[in-house]
């Protein structure tokens, strides 16, 4: 690191030696989170996540038995009805930690009709549990899910994990689930991987619970050590102080094992400090670059499995090489190597106390998340007037031909005569310090990953900046929050097309191809009303789309905008 970002990190530990930070902590003093301007008693309600690791260690028996009933009744398969908080834990697990005799475990938190019909298809060729979570009881989406699912599983099929008293535990209750497995109110759904909203299906896959736990309790000690030598509270003032250097731009390196872990990062890092207009962009999966290529506006953070062989090995050899090449070119770099898969447990409490450190110096309250309802909020707005009219609100594209249609806010690009002029536009609009989003309203597909992965790859190398790619709505519990209430340093492309075919939604008004709709109409405005950079390109399908994307690339590059 730099002799400048190396002497502030060091002052702040030193400081926060002196304040008794990580005694305070452990305390739940919400006064170390003043300079937010919340009171204290509002801020140590949220910090449930601490207690974690020793409290779920005396449910590993209740759990293991649940998942152990299960595999005797006859189920082979386990999905995961959630968003956010609820979906990006179970993920990890599923493709971090291989299961034993556990059950194949997906996650669902996509309301594309394309997608949710092949997961309905996926559901129905193997005897099915379904884990309904959701914190609050009310997200749109694992309702929706549910009610898709229930048209044709029993009710005992389904688990609700909820909080307490909420409306999706009622409904379990009025429904006859199979059981409800209650929550923490204290913890927030980004801080939730140890609770039982990621521990549930973790123990229906078949992992070792008590050794998850042992992993996370173990850091935990670690992280009651003052600050100088907590790991948490270190890797938090490198995050916070780089930020405040303005090297914003955390990049997550990791071998493709762990890339579910860079998911569950960003989210925590972008949903708890981008507000108030500051906040770290976390960019995870992207494409490496020429070392000359990343600009000064980044800090990198590489995780590494030791335990690897095969093309793992090949991986971690050029991440090395990356790494050498970085430091030497003077960018901040933190390393952390995990000999076991199972020390994520101990990873989640890491980067959780290293986020709410990070909240510390960026004077922001890390455990609230306030434009992710004012996109909630647009949405149910536009499915009003959706019920009201029988058709969502239509705006005028901005430019439209051969298949594909450009809509933007003619504040922040001008009249265009065909979509690609639009797209050269909002190429034109990045400068030093920027990040460009891809938000893809699409199917994830094998193809249409690899096909966006190339256009941040061309983005990134021609224009010296950092590239995030999201799959909405996913990101709308993750990166949505950054983007409304982050910096205004990042120029969004959206991205939809027509469904191949529709799907209701049983006993619902709205199909899910209105759902996905409207929540992207409604991200756009959000993102409009805030004066941010963006783009909608919606295509008459997604090849058509993806095939006109890579031709607007091809010729802006090679017309050297950017570059």
């Amino acid at each position: 690191m730099s002799q400048p970002l190396d002497a502030a990190i060091a002052e702040r530990l030193a400081r926060w030696d002196e304040e008794r930070v990580a005694e305070r902590l452990w305390q739940k003093d919400g006064s170390l989170w003043a300079a937010s301007g919340k009171a204290p008693e509002e801020l140590s309600q949220w910090l449930g996540w601490l207690d974690l690791p020793a409290a779920m260690s005396a449910r590993v028996a209740e759990l293991e038995h649940l998942a152990r009933d299960i595999r005797a009744d006859g189920y082979t398969r386990a999905a995961v009805l959630g968003m956010g908080g609820s979906s990006l834990a179970p993920e990890l697990f599923a493709r971090v930690l291989a299961e034993t005799d556990g059950l194949e475990l997906r996650i669902l938190d996509s309301t594309h009709p394309d997608v949710v019909r092949e997961f309905r298809d996926w559901a129905q060729a193997a005897r099915t549990i379904f884990c309904v979570s959701s914190k609050s009881g009310s997200t749109t989406e694992p309702n929706a899910f549910h009610a898709a699912m229930s048209a044709f599983a029993p009710a005992l099929d389904f688990i609700a994990i909820t909080d307490p008293g909420s409306s999706l535990a009622e409904l379990a209750r009025a429904q006859e689930f199979r059981t409800i497995v209650e929550g923490p109110p204290d913890v927030g759904g980004r801080y939730s991987a140890l609770s039982v909203f990621g521990l549930v299906p973790a123990a229906l896959h078949g992992v070792d619970l008590a050794a998850l736990l042992d992993q996370a309790q173990a850091m935990a000690q670690a992280c009651e050590r003052p600050a100088s030598a907590n790991p948490g509270l270190r890797l938090g003032a490198t995050l916070g102080e780089a930020a405040l250097a303005g090297r914003d731009k955390l990049t997550i390196l990791t071998t493709r094992r762990l890339a579910s872990f860079g998911d569950w990062a960003e989210q925590l890092i972008a949903e708890s400090t981008g507000k108030a207009g500051r906040g770290i962009v976390p960019v995870v999966g992207e494409p490496l670059l020429e070392p000359e290529r990343y600009g000064t506006d980044r800090c990198f953070a590489i995780l590494t499995l030791d335990e690897a062989s095969g093309p793992e090995l090949a991986e971690l050899a050029e991440l090395a090489d990356l790494a050498s090449a970085l430091e030497g070119l003077g960018h901040p770099l933190i390393r952390i190597g995990i000999s076991d898969p199972l020390e994520v447990g101990g990873e989640f409490l890491r980067w959780e106390v290293a986020t709410a450190a990070a909240g510390m110096i960026l004077e922001i309250d890390p455990f609230d998340q306030p434009n992710v309802q004012e996109s909630k909020d647009a949405t149910r707005e536009l499915l009003e007037a959706f019920r009201a009219d029988g058709r969502l609100p239509s705006p005028e594209p901005l430019a439209e031909s051969d298949g594909i249609a450009a809509f933007a806010d003619q504040a922040s690009l001008a009249a265009a005569g065909r979509p690609a002029e639009a797209m050269r536009q909002l190429m034109e609009t990045i400068g030093a310090g920027d990040y460009v989003a891809i938000l893809a309203y699409l199917p994830r597909s094998d193809d249409t990953e690899m096909r966006l992965q190339r256009i941040r790859s061309e983005v990134a190398a021609s224009n010296g900046v950092a590239t995030t790619l999201g799959f909405g709505p996913r990101f709308l519990h993750s990166t949505g929050q950054l983007h409304k209430g982050g910096p205004a340093s990042g120029v969004f492309l959206q991205l939809t097309a027509e469904p191949e075919r529709d799907l209701p939604i049983p006993g619902w008004n709205e199909t899910f191809g209105t759902l996905v709709a409207a929540q992207a109409l409604g991200d756009l405005r959000s993102l409009q009303q805030r004066g941010r950079r963006a783009l909608r390109l919606h295509g008459a399908d997604t090849e058509t789309l993806l095939a006109a994307l890579d031709e607007m690339m091809t010729s802006t590059i090679g017309a050297g905008i950017g570059g």
